[in-house]
Formats: structure tokens, C-alpha cells, sequence
């Protein structure tokens, strides 16, 4: 029996005969391409990178005039009810005007909203949430004050705080002006009631809610990182340790008690096992950042020594949690603007470009991190004003990346080298270090 080979295969074998002496007829000599010469490059970094370093609050109007460019990042807090104003009905000029003052000075925001904020009566739920059929107004003391806790039996609450952030992510979730928000429940929307009533499910969400809140996070928002405080870490009163596979999402860190006289001294330490508990990697994906601590005024007067406060300094721990900021409103009346700067210069990311060379029409260069953490928003190697297709977003401390784009003729002797990002406000720039001869 004879097989026959399918028909196809017969066409197909025909077409590569035919193109192959189509090839051996064809010498036509082909150009070479130009060769990739190394372009001379010095570059500096001399002040705090964007979204990066100590942090002011946004309403310490004197002490921002006074540090500038030296602080990058700005801080407010906002209560639920600033914003809803109905069913529905969001008002966000107040965070716009927040916002808009910080772009002025050429800084990025970090925004968090409370529900409970020790000492403060104000109801911080808006006025149709807190007078709903479910909902009952009541006035607990927390941290030995009397202070408004909203009733998280509420279905209406719950419904309205997952609300909420659908609407914000939908508004600001692309603002170049927030660099990142920090969320929570709780005193501060720190995720404790400490010294308070703590009932799951009545005076602080249930963990069924937390759960159903964190996911419903992790699906509104694209391009802004959220941060949840690493007390959020307690079996007590959150849900991570009962379904681990949330610790999956992807969400930064804050501490607010950072630099505390025992904080880190070994692995059991709360602190440090809180941190911990989220995996010793977030900082991969997700900022890790915080509050220099106020169990006392030695600590927020010492905090930012050479030696810091108990004999370690603020650079030895930056590194050790890969930090990208830290919130130190105080720290002007304690150092000097000098020493604000070199601490905020030890957090975050810091680009070299290690190689850079052109063959006329195409460029290629190399970026190493040399800081303590990634950046975590789009950052494009450019030259003469064309990105080079690879951003540096989520490169490592110590990692390299290399980008390279065919950007049409130019000349190698005036090539201008820059990192662009759409995540900036109006004076702000990415610096790097070069040394290329």
C-alpha cells in the first residue's frame, strides 16, 4: 500500500524550494548595522526622589515653606463624612483642595480616612449612615476619652464603606497627585481599639466584613498602592490568620510606632513579628512606610540622632524594612533641614544608570537600584524624549534593568539621558547617578 504525503505538505515543500532559490538568486549585499558605541554620562542624585522620605502633614504649612524640596511627600486624614454627603453623593472638593495645595509646593499626598478617632465626638459616618434604622450613635471611651465608634452591626455602614472606595478608586485611583493611600479600621484607622470597647462586629468590623472589604480593595484599584498598618496582623481581631491566602493581595505596610526603645530587638518583638507575619518580600510590590513613634518626646526628639534615639539610626532601620517614608511632623523643631534631608535620601529608590550606549538611530541603557526599595509607580528610561519601553516600577535594591528603543537619528555627543514617569506633579523630577566616561 502506498501512503501519500497530505497536500499541504506537497505546497509547502514547493514554497520553501521556491524561496530558497529566490534566496540564492537575490545578492543584494545587505547593510550592516551600525555598531553601539558607549555614550559618556555624569549625572548626581542631590536631593529626596519623589514619593519617597519624611513626611509633613499636609496642614504644617510653615514647617513645608520652611524644609521644600527636602520633603516630598504630604499627609491628611479625612473623616468618611468630609467627603458623602448623601445617599450617593460625594463631595471631594476637600480632598481636592488637600491635594491641590500639596501639587503647589511639587509633592505627592499619602490620604486615610478614619471612622473612629480617639477623643473626637464628631460623628465621622455621613449623616445618612448614622441615622439609618440599623445604625445606633454611640459614644464609647477609647484611650480614656469619649469618643464616637460607629455601629459596625450596620449593614448600611458596610455597604457604604465599600461604596466609598469604589467611588474614590474611580476618582483618584490615576491622580499623579496621591503617591499612596493607607486605609483601616479602628482608633486612627490604625486597626486596633486600644484601651477601647472592642466587640468584632459591633464597635470594630466583623471579620467576615474585613475580609469581604480587603478583596473588594484589591479589585478597585489599579495603579495606587493601599497600606494597611501592621497591626493588622492580630488573630485577635483580623481575619489574615484564619484565611492566609489574603496576605495574597497586594498591599503595603505602615507602622505607626516606628523606632519604640525595644522595636525589632529580636524576632519576637511585636513590631518586628508583625512585619514579619505580612512575609519579609511585600516590600517587592507594596510600599513599607509609617510614623516615627510618640511613646515619649525623647523619642521624637532623638529619633533623627546619627545614633537615633536608643543606638541605632534611622538609615540602619530604613534599610532593614526597605522604607519609602516615613511621617516625622515634628522632626523640624528637633533637627535641622540638613539632617532631615540626608535621613529622607536613605529611604526609597535611588537609580545609576550603569551602561548607556547608541549606534545612531537606537540606545540602550542599563539602571541599577542602589536604594533601600523599589519605586512603585511607572518610571521609563528616556533619551532625547522618547521612553525606551521598559519601566524601572518594582526593580529591586541591588537589581538591574536594561531598556532600549530605536529613537531615529540623533547625535551621541548631545543625547539627553532622563527617567519620566505620568506619576509626577509640576517640578518634580527622578534623578539618577551616572559615572560613565
Amino acid at each position: 500500500m502506498t501512503t501519500r504525503r497530505p497536500l499541504l505538505h506537497r505546497f509547502t515543500a514547493f514554497a520553501l524550494l521556491a524561496l530558497a532559490g529566490a534566496a540564492l538568486a537575490d545578492d543584494t549585499p545587505r547593510p550592516r548595522a551600525a555598531a553601539y558605541i558607549p555614550v559618556p554620562l555624569q549625572a548626581s542624585i542631590d536631593r529626596v526622589q519623589p514619593m519617597t522620605g519624611i513626611v509633613l502633614w499636609n496642614d504644617n504649612t510653615s514647617d513645608l515653606a520652611a524644609i521644600g524640596d527636602d520633603v516630598q511627600l504630604e499627609f491628611a486624614y479625612f473623616k468618611y463624612s468630609d467627603v458623602a454627603t448623601g445617599p450617593g453623593v460625594y463631595d471631594w472638593s476637600l480632598v481636592d483642595a488637600r491635594l491641590a495645595s500639596a501639587a503647589a509646593r511639587g509633592h505627592q499626598m499619602i490620604l486615610r480616612f478614619h471612622d473612629t478617632y480617639p477623643g473626637d465626638t464628631v460623628v465621622s459616618i455621613p449623616a445618612h449612615v448614622a441615622s439609618a434604622p440599623d445604625h445606633v450613635l454611640s459614644y464609647r471611651q477609647v484611650e480614656g476619652q469619649q469618643t464616637f465608634v460607629p455601629d459596625w452591626r450596620s449593614a448600611t455602614l458596610r455597604t457604604f464603606i465599600l461604596e466609598f472606595y469604589t467611588r474614590f478608586a474611580q476618582r483618584y485611583d490615576l491622580d499623579p497627585r496621591i503617591a499612596f493611600l493607607q486605609v483601616g479600621f479602628g482608633s486612627y484607622a490604625e486597626y486596633h481599639l486600644w484601651d477601647g470597647p472592642l466587640t468584632l462586629g459591633r464597635t470594630f468590623p466583623s471579620k467576615t466584613f474585613q475580609q469581604q472589604f480587603l478583596m473588594h480593595l484589591g479589585d478597585a484599584f489599579d495603579q495606587t498602592p493601599w497600606s494597611l498598618s501592621i497591626d493588622a496582623a492580630s488573630a485577635t481581631y483580623s481575619p489574615f490568620s484564619a484565611v492566609p491566602a489574603l496576605r495574597q493581595l497586594r498591599f503595603g505596610l505602615f507602622d505607626d510606632s516606628f523606632m519604640h526603645e525595644t522595636h525589632s530587638e529580636d524576632n519576637q518583638e511585636y513590631n518586628r513579628a508583625s512585619w514579619l507575619f505580612f512575609g519579609s518580600t511585600r516590600y517587592h510590590d507594596s510600599p513599607a512606610g509609617g510614623e516615627f513613634n510618640y511613646y515619649s518626646d525623647y523619642d521624637q526628639a532623638h529619633v533623627l540622632d546619627p545614633d537615633g534615639p536608643w543606638g541605632r539610626s534611622f538609615e540602619s532601620f530604613a534599610a532593614q524594612y526597605h522604607i519609602s517614608y516615613m511621617i516625622g511632623n515634628d522632626q523640624p523643631g528637633y533637627q535641622s533641614r540638613a539632617r532631615i534631608r540626608e535621613a529622607a535620601m536613605a529611604t526609597g529608590y535611588a537609580f545609576r544608570v550603569t551602561t548607556l550606549s547608541s549606534n545612531g538611530e537606537c540606545v540602550r541603557m542599563t539602571v541599577r537600584n542602589e536604594g533601600v526599595a523599589p519605586i512603585y509607580h511607572d518610571a521609563w528610561p528616556a533619551a532625547d524624549g522618547h521612553r525606551l519601553g521598559t519601566s524601572l516600577k518594582g526593580l529591586l535594591p541591588g537589581a538591574e534593568r536594561t531598556a532600549a528603543a530605536c529613537i531615529g537619528p540623533h547625535a551621541r555627543a548631545t543625547l539627553e539621558v532622563g527617567i519620566e514617569s505620568d506619576r509626577l506633579v509640576p517640578g518634580q523630577r527622578i534623578q539618577f547617578n551616572a559615572s560613565l566616561p
